[in-house]
Protein backbone atom coordinates (compact mmCIF):
# COMPACT_ATOMS: atom_id res chain seq x y z
CA UNK A 1 0.00 0.00 0.00
CA UNK A 2 1.42 3.15 -0.91
CA UNK A 3 0.03 6.41 0.96
CA UNK A 4 0.48 9.96 -0.34
CA UNK A 5 -1.00 12.83 1.94
CA UNK A 6 -1.22 16.01 0.46
CA UNK A 7 -1.57 14.88 -2.74
CA UNK A 8 -2.15 18.25 -3.45
CA UNK A 9 0.98 19.21 -3.11
CA UNK A 10 2.52 16.54 -6.06
CA UNK A 11 -0.70 16.30 -8.46
CA UNK A 12 -2.04 19.66 -9.13
CA UNK A 13 -3.65 19.78 -12.48
CA UNK A 14 -1.03 20.42 -15.18
CA UNK A 15 -0.32 23.45 -17.33
CA UNK A 16 -1.44 26.13 -14.61
CA UNK A 17 2.20 26.19 -13.02
CA UNK A 18 3.17 29.55 -14.36
CA UNK A 19 5.94 30.12 -12.21
CA UNK A 20 6.96 26.40 -12.10
CA UNK A 21 10.59 26.25 -13.52
CA UNK A 22 10.89 24.52 -16.38
CA UNK A 23 7.78 22.38 -16.06
CA UNK A 24 8.71 20.21 -13.02
CA UNK A 25 5.60 20.40 -11.63
CA UNK A 26 4.22 19.14 -14.76
CA UNK A 27 6.94 16.08 -14.93
CA UNK A 28 6.32 14.66 -11.52
CA UNK A 29 3.01 14.02 -11.94
CA UNK A 30 3.28 12.38 -15.62
CA UNK A 31 6.47 10.15 -13.68
CA UNK A 32 3.80 9.93 -10.80
CA UNK A 33 0.66 8.17 -13.44
CA UNK A 34 3.55 6.20 -15.32
CA UNK A 35 4.29 4.78 -11.99
CA UNK A 36 0.94 4.02 -11.19
CA UNK A 37 -0.21 2.34 -14.72
CA UNK A 38 3.01 0.40 -14.44
CA UNK A 39 1.46 -1.25 -10.71
CA UNK A 40 -2.18 -2.30 -12.38
CA UNK A 41 -0.48 -5.95 -12.98
CA UNK A 42 0.30 -6.45 -9.47
CA UNK A 43 -2.95 -6.70 -7.90
CA UNK A 44 -1.67 -6.29 -4.25
CA UNK A 45 -0.48 -2.71 -4.71
CA UNK A 46 -2.85 -0.06 -3.03
CA UNK A 47 -2.72 3.72 -4.05
CA UNK A 48 -4.65 5.91 -1.31
CA UNK A 49 -3.87 9.75 -1.38
CA UNK A 50 -5.40 12.34 1.50
CA UNK A 51 -6.05 15.74 0.54
CA UNK A 52 -8.16 18.82 1.59
CA UNK A 53 -8.09 20.67 -2.16
CA UNK A 54 -9.64 18.14 -3.98
CA UNK A 55 -10.82 20.85 -7.08
CA UNK A 56 -7.42 21.14 -7.80
CA UNK A 57 -6.69 17.68 -8.29
CA UNK A 58 -5.25 16.94 -12.03
CA UNK A 59 -8.33 14.64 -13.39
CA UNK A 60 -6.00 12.15 -15.06
CA UNK A 61 -5.29 11.10 -11.44
CA UNK A 62 -8.50 10.11 -10.37
CA UNK A 63 -9.59 8.28 -13.59
CA UNK A 64 -10.54 4.88 -13.59
CA UNK A 65 -7.76 2.38 -12.69
CA UNK A 66 -5.84 5.03 -10.70
CA UNK A 67 -7.46 6.58 -7.98
CA UNK A 68 -11.19 6.19 -8.89
CA UNK A 69 -12.96 5.62 -5.20
CA UNK A 70 -13.25 9.19 -3.79
CA UNK A 71 -14.14 8.59 -0.60
CA UNK A 72 -14.96 12.45 1.88
CA UNK A 73 -14.50 12.08 5.19
CA UNK A 74 -16.80 14.78 7.20
CA UNK A 75 -15.56 16.67 9.96
CA UNK A 76 -16.10 15.11 13.68
CA UNK A 77 -19.40 14.54 15.15
CA UNK A 78 -19.64 15.09 18.65
CA UNK A 79 -18.60 11.70 20.01
CA UNK A 80 -15.66 11.44 17.84
CA UNK A 81 -14.81 15.25 19.29
CA UNK A 82 -14.77 13.62 22.60
CA UNK A 83 -12.55 10.53 21.15
CA UNK A 84 -10.07 13.23 20.32
CA UNK A 85 -9.92 15.07 23.26
CA UNK A 86 -9.45 11.73 24.81
CA UNK A 87 -6.65 10.62 23.07
CA UNK A 88 -4.34 14.08 23.24
CA UNK A 89 -5.20 13.79 26.78
CA UNK A 90 -4.50 10.41 27.98
CA UNK A 91 -1.08 11.04 29.28
CA UNK A 92 -2.13 14.54 31.09
CA UNK A 93 -3.20 15.18 33.84
CA UNK A 94 -6.89 17.14 34.11
CA UNK A 95 -8.78 18.38 37.07
CA UNK A 96 -11.76 17.11 37.54
CA UNK A 97 -13.49 20.47 37.28
CA UNK A 98 -12.86 19.97 33.04
CA UNK A 99 -15.69 17.95 31.46
CA UNK A 100 -14.87 16.66 27.95
CA UNK A 101 -18.31 16.00 27.17
CA UNK A 102 -19.53 19.26 27.10
CA UNK A 103 -16.30 20.86 25.48
CA UNK A 104 -17.12 18.05 22.64
CA UNK A 105 -20.33 19.53 22.37
CA UNK A 106 -21.60 22.78 21.41
CA UNK A 107 -18.46 24.40 22.15
CA UNK A 108 -16.20 22.24 19.43
CA UNK A 109 -19.19 22.21 16.50
CA UNK A 110 -17.26 22.57 12.91
CA UNK A 111 -13.46 21.53 14.27
CA UNK A 112 -11.56 19.73 12.98
CA UNK A 113 -9.31 16.99 14.90
CA UNK A 114 -6.58 19.59 14.40
CA UNK A 115 -8.68 22.31 15.96
CA UNK A 116 -9.09 19.92 19.25
CA UNK A 117 -5.44 19.36 19.32
CA UNK A 118 -4.47 23.20 19.20
CA UNK A 119 -7.10 23.53 22.22
CA UNK A 120 -5.47 20.95 24.21
CA UNK A 121 -2.11 22.20 23.68
CA UNK A 122 -2.96 25.45 24.35
CA UNK A 123 -4.39 24.77 27.28
CA UNK A 124 -1.11 22.71 28.16
CA UNK A 125 1.05 25.58 27.51
CA UNK A 126 -1.02 27.73 29.94
CA UNK A 127 -0.97 25.25 32.71
CA UNK A 128 2.68 24.89 32.39
CA UNK A 129 3.11 28.87 32.51
CA UNK A 130 1.26 28.94 35.26
CA UNK A 131 3.63 26.56 37.11
CA UNK A 132 6.72 28.41 36.32
CA UNK A 133 5.01 31.65 37.10
CA UNK A 134 4.59 29.88 40.35
CA UNK A 135 7.72 28.83 41.08
CA UNK A 136 8.77 32.27 40.07
CA UNK A 137 6.52 33.55 42.68
CA UNK A 138 7.95 31.25 45.71
CA UNK A 139 11.48 31.50 44.70
CA UNK A 140 11.13 35.10 45.47
CA UNK A 141 9.51 34.88 48.63
CA UNK A 142 12.07 32.24 49.77
CA UNK A 143 14.76 34.66 48.78
CA UNK A 144 13.13 37.70 50.70
CA UNK A 145 12.39 35.55 53.73
CA UNK A 146 16.12 34.11 54.03
CA UNK A 147 17.83 37.89 53.80
CA UNK A 148 14.94 39.10 56.40
CA UNK A 149 16.74 36.49 58.53
CA UNK A 150 13.17 34.33 58.48
CA UNK A 151 13.08 30.72 57.65
CA UNK A 152 12.18 30.26 54.33
CA UNK A 153 8.73 28.62 52.95
CA UNK A 154 9.25 25.15 51.48
CA UNK A 155 6.70 24.06 48.82
CA UNK A 156 6.83 21.82 46.18
CA UNK A 157 5.52 22.19 42.80
CA UNK A 158 4.21 20.07 40.75
CA UNK A 159 6.75 19.89 37.86
CA UNK A 160 3.25 17.79 35.77
CA UNK A 161 1.19 20.44 36.03
CA UNK A 162 -2.92 19.75 35.92
CA UNK A 163 -4.90 21.58 33.48
CA UNK A 164 -7.98 23.25 34.99
CA UNK A 165 -11.17 24.65 33.14
CA UNK A 166 -9.53 28.19 33.59
CA UNK A 167 -6.36 26.66 31.08
CA UNK A 168 -9.60 25.28 28.59
CA UNK A 169 -11.57 28.71 29.26
CA UNK A 170 -7.99 30.76 27.95
CA UNK A 171 -7.17 28.09 25.40
CA UNK A 172 -11.03 28.57 23.81
CA UNK A 173 -10.39 32.41 23.71
CA UNK A 174 -7.83 31.38 20.73
CA UNK A 175 -9.88 28.92 19.82
CA UNK A 176 -10.34 29.11 15.56
CA UNK A 177 -11.94 26.43 12.82
CA UNK A 178 -9.46 25.52 10.33
CA UNK A 179 -12.40 24.39 7.85
CA UNK A 180 -14.77 27.44 6.56
CA UNK A 181 -18.21 26.73 5.29
CA UNK A 182 -17.34 27.69 2.36
CA UNK A 183 -14.64 24.97 2.28
CA UNK A 184 -17.42 22.60 2.85
CA UNK A 185 -19.75 23.70 0.28
CA UNK A 186 -16.81 23.37 -2.08
CA UNK A 187 -16.27 19.35 -1.00
CA UNK A 188 -20.31 19.22 -1.32
CA UNK A 189 -19.52 20.54 -5.39
CA UNK A 190 -16.78 18.36 -5.83
CA UNK A 191 -18.46 15.15 -4.33
CA UNK A 192 -21.67 16.00 -6.66
CA UNK A 193 -19.37 15.99 -9.72
CA UNK A 194 -17.48 12.78 -9.28
CA UNK A 195 -19.79 10.87 -7.11
CA UNK A 196 -17.90 10.93 -3.92
CA UNK A 197 -18.56 8.03 -1.54
CA UNK A 198 -19.39 8.95 2.22
CA UNK A 199 -17.98 7.39 5.29
CA UNK A 200 -17.58 8.60 8.97
CA UNK A 201 -14.41 9.49 10.36
CA UNK A 202 -12.70 10.85 13.18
Amino acid sequence: MLFFDELDSIAVQRGGNSGDAGGAGDRVINQLLTEMDGMNAKKMVFFIGATNRPEILDRAIIRPGRLDQLIYIPLPDEGERLSVFKANLRKTRVADDVDLKFLAGEQTKGMSGADIMEICQKAAKAAVRESIEHEQRLKEVNKKAIESGKTALIQNVDPVPCLTRVHFDEAFEHARRSVKDKDLENYARFGKEFTIDNTRGG
